[in-house]
């Protein structure tokens, strides 16, 4: 996840460099329920509006954050499926809680009326997340589901109004890229705090659908909109937060758009500062668990399993690396290969993603198919 907003007003008020410092524990993205109410076409967890058997139930979920308490991580995110279906969500929710945990939602937001989001609002989530794919014939036409767009905004702007702190979520495809920037003036005039730009990543119907993918052209215009947005947001000072995800090729492209359009960069600095943020942190920073309790590298990588909870902890699992998957993402450096092996900016995006890699060669540490950087920009 490379937070755009935060870089952006670091070159507003500078602060040094730091050395790199891993969290106590990785964020663990858990996905409690496959049942979904729409089946999106770029669903990583192909969901469906059916019952998914052997799924965890509520002892054994409590169990796993009792783990995940004592192994420091500061952070869950609940996600599904659609986690509204899930009966115990909120009793989930208020367990995490009461161990101290940061608890965010992601939800497609459809099932979110007036007396549900005054219960989100009193489970006290510190976020949620709510995808918008377009425009609302793009959006609805993605999500398979007429008036899915309407309900989406609507939920928005009802958890909004009793301040919990939302999101827009964005996946960029060909298909629906002329929606981007006119969906970003609907964020801003909703007065949406929070906007998260996620590059296509080949899981579950993403990898289905991959041909839909957006060009290299696509995402390097889309990035463009996105770093002028947010720097203009920036200097007003104004309060957005701009957030991009799965490719780590982003935070390089940064460092080139602020050489091009930021007065008196002081390129060092912003250098060391992109590589104290290091890039991908699937295997390390951030974890997932699924609704059956299989343990994987992150929400993407679903047919990579290091283990399941239910025979073994969560801190266990995390920790082992006779995983020949594991060992090479905690390895520093990772050792990838072809031209992400070689470029020069290999400690600021970290060899960007490897379930690209996987999906299109086989190999996950070959490079990533994804980046949208030409040889002569990586080789500066």
């Amino acid at each position: 996840m490379f937070r755009v907003s935060r870089f952006m007003n670091d070159l507003l008020h500078p602060t040094p460099p730091a050395a790199r410092r891993a969290p106590p524990g990785p964020v663990v993205i858990w996905n409690l329920v496959r049942r979904c109410n729409l089946t999106c076409m770029h669903c990583y967890s192909i969901s469906a509006d059916i019952d998914f058997p052997g799924e965890l139930s509520t002892a054994d979920v409590f169990g796993v954050m009792d783990d995940l308490k004592a192994f420091r991580v500061p952070a869950l995110i609940l996600s599904g499926g659609e986690p509204l279906l899930r009966p115990d969500l909120f009793e989930i929710a208020a367990r995490a809680k009461d161990l101290g945990l940061y608890v965010a939602l992601s939800t497609n937001g459809t099932l979110i009326d007036a007396p549900l989001a005054a219960r989100i609002r009193d489970a006290g989530f510190g976020y949620v997340g709510i995808s918008l794919d377009g425009l609302e014939k793009t959006h609805d036409r993605f999500r398979r589901k007429e008036q899915a767009f309407a309900k989406s905004l609507a939920a928005l702007r009802l958890l909004r109004d009793l301040q919990v702190k939302v999101g827009v979520r964005f996946t960029l495809t060909r298909d629906k890229a002329a929606d981007f920037e006119p969906l970003l003036d609907v964020v801003e005039q909703e007065r949406i705090p929070r906007f998260y730009f996620s590059h296509l990543n080949y899981a579950g119907r993403g990898n289905v659908n991959r041909k839909r993918d957006a060009e290299f052209r696509t995402s390097r215009d889309a990035m463009d909109v996105l770093f002028a947005r947010c720097w203009d947001h920036a200097r007003r000072g104004l309060e957005r937060d701009y957030v991009t995800g799965n490719n780590d090729a982003d935070g390089v492209y940064f460092l080139q758009w602020a050489r091009q359009h930021v007065a008196d960069l002081d390129q060092d600095r912003l250098r060391a500062k992109l590589a104290e943020w290091g890039g991908n942190s699937s295997g390390v920073n951030v974890a997932n668990i699924d609704n059956l309790g299989n343990v994987h590298p992150d929400t993407m990588w679903w047919d990579c399993t290091l283990g399941n909870v239910r025979s073994r902890p969560f801190s266990a699992i995390w920790t082992d690396t006779r995983h020949p998957v594991m060992a090479g993402l905690k390895a520093r450096p990772r050792a990838i290969g072809g031209r992400c092996g070689t470029c020069a900016y290999f400690d600021v995006c970290g060899g960007n993603t490897r379930v690209r890699a996987m999906k299109v060669s086989g190999d996950p540490w070959a490079e990533d198919p994804g980046c949208y950087l030409t040889d002569e920009e990586i080789s500066a």
